[in-house]
């Protein structure tokens, strides 16, 4: 179906693709033409494709096929994808986001050779993951307040809303309204995010709030250090916190558009 966003004709349709046994279900924007770049937008913990939707409009505008999607059992509500929230994990995540790289590169009117991942928060660290394991197949990597500190929160046994014993991990763990389970803890407890994410030397940019009280800022300056200096930077948002406010997420996307400009 036809989409106008800013006087701008975009085709909008559904997709779906198969990760294993499960059915990846997204949404894809794009101006009419071939060889188009990708973009593939991923969503935070808890939160669904809607809320990073805007993102992928703002990319299709600019000339790529942009793809945004509900990662399995990620979503806490409105979720159209399969799967368990008890068997989500950054690493199930992962494939996720590899199955929907695998399915945009197959199209007929797409160009594999130019692939951008954006991500947010948990969204953020997944694509960074993905991004490693392709290496040069990615050209561009886009974070917004990526949650690298995923691993030492579970080191210390407390990851948001949920507390438990970081030596006996329970199978079953209540984390405000989403039921976890173990595999979310156990796959990162002993990870390294920033020698997991040095497979990737491509361009990088990370924007950040200041006042980000969920995933301190610091560990962006982490990531910004792990990867290559002459090809990854890193904006402050002042004031800002987890997520940003609708004039935050005005500047927040210019740095987005200007890195992303074709």
């Amino acid at each position: 179906m036809l989409f106008k966003s800013k006087d701008i004709d975009l085709i909008k349709s559904e997709f779906s693709c198969k990760r294993g046994d499960l059915t990846v279900r997204g949404l894809e924007y794009r101006k009419q033409g071939n060889a188009l770049p990708i973009a593939i937008v991923s969503h935070g913990f808890m939160a669904n494709r809607d809320t990073v939707k805007h993102y992928a409009i703002a990319l299709a505008e600019l000339g790529y096929a942009a793809f945004c999607f509900d990662f399995c059992g990620g979503c806490v509500m409105l979720g159209k994808s399969d799967g368990n929230t008890t068997d989500m994990s950054v690493l199930t995540e992962t494939e996720d986001l590899l199955a929907v790289i695998q399915y945009a590169k197959s199209l007929p009117h797409t160009d594999e050779t130019n692939i951008l991942l954006m991500g947010c928060s948990q969204g953020g660290f997944v694509s960074a993951l993905a991004a490693a394991k392709l290496g040069d197949e990615i050209k561009k990597l886009a974070l917004f307040f990526p949650a690298f500190c995923i691993p030492d929160d579970a080191r210390r046994g407390q990851m948001m809303f949920a507390k438990f014993d970081p030596n006996d991990i329970p199978d079953i763990i209540q984390c405000g309204p989403m039921t976890l389970g173990r595999c979310y803890v156990q796959d990162v407890i002993d990870m390294d995010p920033y020698k997991e994410i040095l497979g990737f030397g491509g361009n990088v940019l990370i924007v950040h709030g200041t006042d980000d009280t969920l995933v301190n800022i610091d560990y962006s300056f982490r990531a910004l250090n792990a990867y290559s200096k002459e090809k990854a930077a890193l904006y402050g948002i002042e004031k800002a916190g987890h997520r940003f406010t609708k004039e935050q997420d005005k500047q927040a996307t210019a740095y987005l558009l200007e890195f992303a400009r074709l």
